[in-house]
């Protein structure tokens, strides 16, 4: 008998003649922290399915207790033990915590009526497995992510659970978020409960599982010890060749040159003070910060979306007044938000359709827009960012998010932007793409009157390689600037660590 909790044995699964699975095999044991790292597309979703009893395998078996085992649907697999936390939490928005909490419960026992008292008693004390203070009667919708996630996992506990898979968990976290989730999933382990950690963060991998294994294109490339890996030798696996590790190079033009953007004694009440900032043309740089330090607002106020601060803007030297998206989008300055799929894309409309959404009124004439031209310049910026697609037509939900991100650049390098805010670049992209988007973002720094970039990330290594100026944030304002050449990542996390 095996002495595996779960086992995947030779399991392969196939949509439409498209191979999503092919032969996997994979062994988690009691109590084990086991990371399953792939690229986006490489058929990691796919095998949580299959565990949860979404989607039946085409062929192979899945054993629990060395047993085989066929989930006709998620009931079957919940029943077994098996408890998934997808990105979204699949919790209510509208409802309050302890009704959240509770409402499995409720179901199960198939009440006509709720017993108010018993389902705060039931939420309370699947909080307190935790050891976390969440007020009950808070509304899902109000609370930040890292509370969310928490309360998906208590809720995920209350059952007899014996794996709970976490399907890329700390995607919209921040450090020190992490570090406390991270806390949290040792102490379930603790308690015998073996997690499956579904991410495409190597760093995380590294820090927080035993074992690592590795798909690529549906297939197992690797598995074992997570000692035996290493950052380099887990991007190899999942990309299917090594990717090259530099630093961005600034060089300044030999000519005087003034600031391609620069604010005087910025300052919105509650949110940011005083701040002075330049940026050169063909300059990226980064802002390293906790949450709530006003990064984000900061961010806001220069592409219009946050009005109300004093202080002055300056483009090219000359002072400009930006009360508007379109005083900012006149004044050549764009922004890419961290929520792509809520802030930054039209989900089910064509990458064409979304690339061009600011450019309509200059395609038009007499209202009439000239739909060949627009084909050919979204042509061209396709081909420009490198995006995987068969034509310009597709839905941009269909994409990828390494994808889905450059549809967002692309819109903006449209309208002719010289500074360009990047707000969490890469959140949520795979090690490739992420690698890919790199290298444009550099290119397009380095083309005759080079882009502007100013990079917000919690992702301290993104800043390193790709910056030539870190500048720190905390409370609203800016601390010290840092020359990314000559710092670390633990000199920052240090520094970051001392604002918590």
């Amino acid at each position: 008998m095996s002495d595996a909790y779960l086992e995947l044995r030779n399991v392969s699964k196939r949509f439409s003649g498209v191979q999503a699975l092919d032969q996997i095999s994979l062994r988690i044991m009691p109590g084990e922290i086991h990371c399953l790292a792939g690229e986006n597309g490489s058929g990691k979703s796919t095998v949580i399915k299959v565990i949860s009893g979404v989607y039946q395998p085409d062929e192979g078996e899945m054993l629990i207790d060395g047993k085989p085992f066929f989930a006709k649907s998620p009931v079957d697999a919940i029943a077994s033990g098996v408890q998934v936390i997808y990105q979204d939490f699949s919790l209510f928005g509208n409802l309050t915590v302890a009704e959240n909490l509770s409402i499995n419960t409720q179901l199960r026992e198939k009440r006509t009526w709720v017993n108010w008292k018993k389902s705060r008693q039931l939420a309370s004390e699947a909080l307190q497995r935790l050891g976390v203070d969440i007020d009950l009667d808070a509304k899902i919708e109000t609370l930040p992510t890292a509370q969310k996630q928490l309360i998906a996992i208590a809720r995920s506990m209350m059952n007899d659970v014996r794996l709970i898979i976490m399907d890329e968990p700390t995607t919209a976290l921040t450090g020190k978020e992490i570090t406390t989730l991270f806390e949290i999933v040792r102490d379930i382990q603790r308690r015998g409960i073996a997690i499956l950690f579904v991410s495409h963060k190597m760093r995380e991998m590294l820090d927080i599982s035993e074992r690592i294994t590795v798909i690529r294109n549906g297939r197992k490339i690797a598995d074992g010890q997570t000692r035996d890996f290493t950052e380099a030798l887990i991007t190899k696996h999942m990309t299917g060749h090594d990717i090259e590790v530099n630093h961005f190079e600034w060089k300044p033009a030999t000519t005087a040159v003034v600031p391609r953007l620069e604010v005087r004694h910025l300052s919105l009440p509650g949110s940011y003070e005083d701040l002075n900032f330049k940026i050169f043309p063909g300059e990226i740089v980064g802002i390293s910060s906790l949450l709530g330090s006003g990064r984000t607002e900061f961010a806001l106020s220069l592409f219009g979306l946050m009005t109300g601060f004093s202080g002055e803007i300056r483009l090219n030297d000359q002072p400009v007044k930006i009360g508007s998206v379109q005083d900012a989008i006149n004044h050549r300055i764009a922004y890419v938000p961290e929520d792509r799929l809520s802030e930054g894309i039209f989900p089910t409309q064509s990458i064409n359709r979304n690339m061009l959404s600011t450019m309509y009124e200059r395609l038009s004439r007499y209202l009439v827009i000239d739909r060949e031209k627009a084909a050919s310049l979204a042509a061209e910026m396709i081909k420009k960012l490198t995006i995987a697609t068969p034509s310009g037509e597709k839905p941009v939900n269909q994409l990828s998010g390494g994808n889905a991100q450059r549809v967002v650049i692309g819109r903006w390098l449209m309208t002719g932007a010289e500074v360009l805010i990047l707000n969490g670049p890469t959140v949520g992209v795979d090690v490739g793409s992420k690698a890919e988007i790199h290298k444009i973002i550099r290119a397009l720094t380095q083309q005759e009157n080079g882009l502007s970039v100013i990079m917000i990330s919690d992702d301290v290594p993104e800043l390193i390689q790709n910056c030539n100026r870190i500048v720190m944030m905390h409370k609203g304002r800016f601390l010290e600037e840092l020359v990314a050449s000559q710092t670390s990542e633990d000199e920052i996390n240090a520094k970051l660590k001392s604002f918590g």
